[in-house]
């Protein structure tokens, strides 16, 4: 393999090999083979990467609100303009079909336009003459050195929900990315400097738990913004949170859909297809289970299922409903959990093992797999299983159905599906997760409202992007003024500019 291409880290405005020597494999899920290696970093080339950004942070923090702004914007236009060429990266190495990356992009490039408008949202208060001759206003400034930590599932779109926002707030930024699917992260950056963002403010390193423990305990790296499963964001949280920095931790889910007797079962069953199975259910805002109030579960089923069947399972480059998963052992670890379904006496409708793709055998393929009669005991509803398996528990009342979602240890996200406004108002006021759904599958806020889940779907109280997002990118002064004399600016007739 040492004629492959390898993914090298982004510091200091350009592609910089380590001193680490240590490699990591990069696959083509929808083939099985190794397309590339990617360099993982040790603790001294994490330390290069935080020393350059250290080093860009106070001309990029006095860079003015108008120039980020500006750079900001042919960012934006940049990446909307080449969004195919990333989606087709994103196929290539997470094995998401087409037009669900260019969905991610999408989304992501949402973040970027709340971005472009930091002037507006840096803005600060003022209260004039608290005191005689007394003024008190506050100001919002950067934190500095910044680090995020992306999971394999989003390549593109998690990344996108940091560090547009951190860099037109005036921080710099260290991005370590997963190392299955690292090529996205190397490609924005490049992209970013060639919109005009200077040398050392965005820097990309590669590696496993030694890159991400070096920036956990970096003294010079002030936040950490992280989204992955429940263990690691908890990991990440306590270590980073004891050593002094700002944390962002999202974590898990196990999401459920409540399905109500009054509702309309097509939609249901249309929704519950598209939010469960969409990228090889490798969401953390996946519908995992279906919470069918009886007597509508064996109709639903039956829509499911007929959906199901007609379901195209391939290579993502050839116009599939749904691509591979990321890894073998990934494949082999979600496709488990079908023996243990039926050990747990769960009726298995649809077996995702052995079917047929429209792809090479090598894959790692699973199809879309549908459980009915799901125990709450067995580790197929317990576990974030996090690929295409839906499970079903039937319940007799709105009330079971929401104690039963209320009790899960995962608050991240959840739907109703009903046509009777009063009840869907009760659930969004009685279920315990951060984001809801009303008729809506896949409930995940716009770009200026913020993004976080409940429970042990969030570490800390910072939730992701919008508002959110500013308020923990940023930190606040409060100034207490009082001027005895007044100062003269001088003379000038021209039109007052930005710059």
């Amino acid at each position: 393999m040492t004629d492959l291409p390898l993914v090298s880290h982004f510091i200091d405005g350009k592609a910089a090999n380590g001193a680490s020597t240590r490699t990591s494999p990069v696959f083509n899920p929808a083939t099985g083979r190794v397309t590339k290696n990617v360099q993982l970093a040790s603790t001294a080339d994490v330390g290069a990467a935080v020393a350059s950004a250290a080093a860009a942070f106070p001309a990029w923090r006095d860079t003015s609100l108008a120039k980020r702004q500006s750079i900001m914007f042919n960012f934006r236009e940049l990446l909307n303009a080449r969004k195919g060429d990333l989606a087709n990266i994103l196929t290539a190495e997470h094995g998401k079909v087409t037009d669900d990356a260019i969905g991610e992009i999408t989304r992501g490039l949402e973040v970027v336009e709340f971005a472009i408008g930091m002037p507006h949202l840096m803005k600060g208060d003022y209260s004039e003459n608290v005191s005689t001759g007394v003024d008190v206003y506050s100001l919002r400034q950067p934190l500095g050195v910044v680090g995020i930590i992306s999971p394999f599932n989003f390549p593109a779109m998690v990344p996108l929900w940091f560090f547009p926002i951190a860099i037109a707030a005036g921080n710099t930024v260290i991005l370590k990315p997963s190392e299955k699917d690292p090529s996205a992260s190397n490609w924005l950056a490049e992209l970013f400097t060639e919109a005009g963002l200077p040398a050392g403010v965005f820097n990309v390193v590669h590696g496993d738990k030694e890159a991400v423990d070096a920036l956990l305990v970096h003294p010079d790296v002030q936040s950490i913004s992280f989204v992955g499963s429940t263990p690691i964001a908890k990991y990440i949280y306590e270590t980073a949170a004891h050593h002094g920095k700002r944390v962002q931790a999202l974590g898990g889910a196990k999401n459920h859909m409540l399905v109500l007797p009054d509702a309309d079962l097509d939609l249901a069953a249309d929704a519950a297809v598209n939010a469960g199975f969409g990228s090889a259910g490798e969401r953390c805002m996946a519908i995992s289970v279906i919470v069918a109030v009886e007597p509508v579960a064996d109709e639903l089923i039956a829509k499911i299922t007929q959906r199901m069947t007609g379901l195209k399972v391939g290579d993502g480059m050839r116009g599939c409903d749904m691509g591979p998963l990321i890894t073998q052992a990934h494949r082999d670890k979600v496709a488990s959990y079908i023996d243990i379904a039926i050990a747990d006496g769960a009726d298995v409708v649809v077996d995702g093992r052995g079917i047929d793709v429209d792809g090479e055998a090598s894959g790692f393929w699973l199809g879309p797999t549908l459980f009915d009669k799901v125990s709450t005991d067995s580790a197929v509803y317990q576990d974030e299983i996090f690929g295409p398996v839906l499970s079903v528990i039937r319940v007799a009342s709105y009330t079971e159905g929401l104690d039963l979602i209320n009790a899960s240890q995962y608050g991240n996200g959840t739907a109703i599906f009903t046509n009777d406004g009063g009840a869907a108002r009760r659930f969004q006021n009685e279920v315990q997760a951060g984001m809801i759904g009303i008729n809506v599958p896949i409930p995940v806020p716009v770009a200026y409202h913020s993004f976080g889940g409940w429970k042990n779907s969030l570490f800390g109280d910072a939730k992701a992007y919008g508002p959110a997002g500013v308020s923990f990118f940023t930190q606040e002064k409060a100034v207490t003024s009082r001027w005895l004399d007044p100062s003269h600016g001088g003379i000038n007739l021209g039109f007052p500019q930005n710059s």
